[in-house]
């Protein structure tokens, strides 16, 4: 979200209100999926109060959820102190402890709502517990550490080293702490007094959770596409294993009850889980972004969502959130369709091709400065905005299946996106420039400016489309005379109104930290616009009126 993000926007056009899109007559405007209310939920505990807490690493907040009505609280909103939340525990007072993945820090909110830093000294803080009034915590990195946190003053005490990125842990009732080693497949224990760790489990499908249910009993989740749940009685190593089909687990928290409850970080919400695999859905899932959208002849829309590809409801099967997985791709989040291929930018650094058919993924280029947006140009090679460069470069393939890469233009400000004209032309939008520039024998001529920030950009005639994030409306701009208009409004694309925050890192002690926004835009087969609501966890298309 940026939840709590946007009011419900419904299907609307004409005069605009407070919260309401308006297309102003020229299109009409549908969601293709719903809003996702819980997005990025990945730790989740039960508080005092008995509701469900999860903090939500790419919404940047922690929410309470109510599982008898499904009821989403914001506790922790985005706009204040936290600034990744991945993990949290309450300590035996009632305070809320807080891993802060991106930052590197570990906080404490009091039950009377008050912050303070316990430390900044753990790198990728991830898997968080408390024993008593005891803190430990561990980092999702290689060769990282588990350590006990002091929150009333004192240096960390490192436990152990050597952990293959951890992740969520607990005590289990033999005394020991459990941990997973997401790379490798392992569980891990040791005494929270210390000690020499011990290999518990090998062989455990994408370990990403350990947890404990009421009765002692160890689950661990997986982190992999079709929801893994493994369960391992601690007296004889006995194990059963169930297929959920909740993509991407993260964490899990049992009530008093021993009903198990997960949530998602490949899609958000809170699912009710049984010991045979069966799921009920408390909050629906959903798109954790979505960032670049593109669309196929055959007229499927795509959306690269982070860490899946991902397509919104009308595009053919789907779940209950509208939205149909195709597969995990990490760090997706420019697209475009191309011949029966896709193409991936990563604001990580590389460039992917992906065949849907063979389901195959070939990289392309690796190392760039934060590839964002990506448009297969006339002559079939691709153009990628390099946002962290200033430049776009193009990639060419040769017959060796090697890649060049050659610059088109730099010394650009931060470019997002790109797009061609009927005539081969490239285009350029720059949200820190607030512009949209025609790029010309590697220099740029400016073709609007003053736009506030463009982000997604298409061209569908002769008109140029871009998403003014700062505005949040949807400008074009004619590519014959030079004139703009706003053809909507009150787009649910970046922050709400009114909302300021430090944007979190993209890079955390040299893992991914959290991607930058983007909001796409793509023209269909049709005509119609396909639009990144990424305020929101929607797209949007807005399909041309007819003239009366």
């Amino acid at each position: 979200m940026r939840p709590n993000r946007y009011e419900d926007t419904g299907n609307t056009t004409g005069d605009v209100s407070s919260n309401m899109p308006s297309t102003k007559g020229r299109w009409d405007l549908r969601r293709l999926n719903p809003p996702n209310r819980l997005w990025g939920s990945n730790g989740v505990t039960f508080g005092p109060d008995g509701r469900l807490y999860v903090a939500q690493f790419l919404a940047g907040q922690i929410s309470a959820v109510d599982t008898a009505t499904g009821d989403v609280d914001v506790v922790v909103p985005l706009d204040g102190p936290v600034q990744a939340p991945d993990d949290l525990a309450f300590g035996a007072d009632g305070s809320m402890y807080i891993a802060d993945l991106t930052p590197g820090r570990v906080w404490r909110r009091s039950p009377e709502g008050a912050y303070s830093l316990v430390s900044d000294q753990v790198q990728v803080p991830n898997g968080i517990t408390c024993v008593g009034d005891r803190l430990f915590v561990n980092e999702m990195k290689m060769n990282g550490r588990l350590l006990e946190l002091f929150p009333d003053g004192g240096d960390p005490v490192v436990l152990t080293d050597g952990l293959a990125l951890g992740n969520a842990m607990q005590l289990g009732p033999d005394g020991c702490l459990y941990y997973p080693h997401m790379i490798g497949n392992q569980v891990w224990r040791i005494p929270p007094d210390g000690g020499t760790p011990e290999l518990f489990a090998e062989e455990v499908d994408d370990p990403v959770a350990v947890r404990f249910d009421k009765g002692g009993v160890l689950v661990v989740l997986s982190r992999g596409p079709v929801g893994i749940v493994t369960r391992i009685d601690l007296a004889t190593g006995a194990r059963s294993v169930v297929v959920s089909g909740v993509l991407g687990l993260d964490n899990a928290a049992f009530d008093a009850e021993n009903r198990m409850f997960v949530s998602s970080f490949g899609s958000g919400g809170v699912t009710e889980m049984r010991e045979d695999g069966r799921t009920r859905e408390i909050v629906p899932r959903g798109l954790s972004g979505p960032f670049g959208v593109t669309v196929d002849l055959r007229g499927t829309v795509y959306a690269a969502d982070h860490y899946r590809l991902a397509s919104p409801g009308d595009s053919g099967e789907h779940d209950s959130s509208g939205v149909i997985t195709h597969e995990l791709q990490p760090f997706v989040h420019g697209i475009t369709a191309d011949d029966g291929l896709l193409h991936f930018a990563s604001e990580y650094g590389d460039v992917r091709t992906y065949d849907p058919v063979h389901r195959t993924t070939r990289v392309r280029v690796q190392g760039l400065n934060e590839p964002t947006g990506i448009e297969r140009s006339p002559d079939g090679a691709l153009v990628v905005a390099e946002s962290g460069a200033g430049r776009v470069v193009r990639i060419d393939g040769r017959i060796d299946g090697t890649d060049t890469v050659t610059v088109l233009a730099e010394g650009l400000r931060h470019p997002v996106d790109v797009a061609f004209d009927a005539e081969g032309r490239c285009y350029v939008s720059d949200d820190e420039l607030g512009a949209v520039l025609r790029i010309d024998d590697g220099g740029t001529v400016t073709v609007a400016d003053g736009l506030g920030a463009p982000q997604g950009l298409a061209v569908r005639g002769d008109e140029l489309f871009t998403v003014d994030v700062e505005h949040r409306c949807l400008r074009a701009v004619s590519l014959t005379t030079g004139e703009t208009r706003i053809d909507a409004e009150n787009l649910a694309v970046g922050l709400p109104p009114g909302i300021t925050r430090t944007e979190p890192a993209l890079f955390a002690a040299g893992m991914p930290g959290s991607p930058h926004p983007f909001a796409g835009l793509a023209v269909a087969p049709d005509g119609s616009l396909l639009l990144s609501a990424n305020g929101e966890g929607s797209v949007l298309r807005l399909s041309a009126r007819a003239p009366l």
